[in-house]
């Protein structure tokens, strides 16, 4: 079966990047740097050009990556400790894969693409398997929707208690869903609920669950606008929030 994966790894410092091509297989090769620490809840770029995007997505070599088989907190979303007091487990996430990457090299491997053209893949650092250690550790959820990868791990979370399974916390599909559910009063009619800001940064897109969301606003007369799907968003030239 000639099936094309694409893997993007650390090479040796300041050896020369560069592409080769295995009985059908791309490899990309990146200079290996230390990755800097990114401050939770903001997107920040390591030395290497990686860049935690949040709980469960990176970028790496120019590639946007979604971690396969696991959801983390959106950046967004607090949980409860076994006290009853919130805390903002998203941004907890996003730290915790900083930590995890920035344990030594980086190497990522995926086959498939999802719908908004981010690589599924799974990345490894220092030896250890990232996508399982944040669901081992408490900070994501096995995405059985899609995947069956990582239902183990997180039943051991769970009997251990780590990370968000210690108190409550609602899924991030769930809080995606009710967030979409009573986005911005001033929608269109509909089901477009994305709002496509502009701004010096750019052109942005706000995901209802994203932190910025409430506080934006759309001024059609100024070339903004509401998107139906993320999909959309991106295909015509908006970005994600960094």
């Amino acid at each position: 079966m000639n099936m094309i994966s694409k893997v993007i790894r650390g090479a040796a410092h300041h050896r020369p990047a560069r592409a080769l091509l295995f009985a059908g297989t791309v490899f990309l090769a990146l200079a290996c740097f230390a990755l800097a620490a990114v401050q939770a809840g903001q997107a920040g770029t390591g030395m290497s050009g990686a860049r935690v995007i949040d709980g469960d997505t990176i970028e790496l070599a120019g590639e946007k990556l979604r971690l396969e088989g696991i959801d983390a907190p959106e950046l967004a979303q607090t949980c409860a400790l076994p006290s009853g007091r919130s805390y903002p487990c998203g941004k907890e996430a996003a730290r915790a894969l900083t930590r995890l990457l920035a344990a030594g090299p980086v190497a990522c491997i995926g086959e498939t693409r999802d719908d908004y053209g981010r690589l599924l893949a799974t990345c490894h650092a220092a030896g250890v398997n990232v996508n399982a250690e944040m669901v081992l550790s408490g900070h994501a959820f096995a995405f059985r929707r899609y995947s069956q990868s990582y239902i183990a791990e997180e039943t051991e979370a769970r009997r251990h208690k780590a990370g968000l399974f210690a108190g409550a916390a609602e899924t991030p599909w769930d809080f995606r869903a009710r967030k979409w559910a009573t986005a911005d009063k001033d929608a269109p009619p509909g089901d477009c609920r994305i709002k496509g800001n502009i701004s010096k940064a750019g052109r942005i897109y706000h995901m209802p669950w994203s932190p910025a969301y409430s506080r934006t606003r759309i001024d059609a007369r100024q070339g903004e606008r509401w998107f139906c799907t993320e999909a959309e968003a991106l295909s015509a030239g908006w970005r994600a929030p960094r």
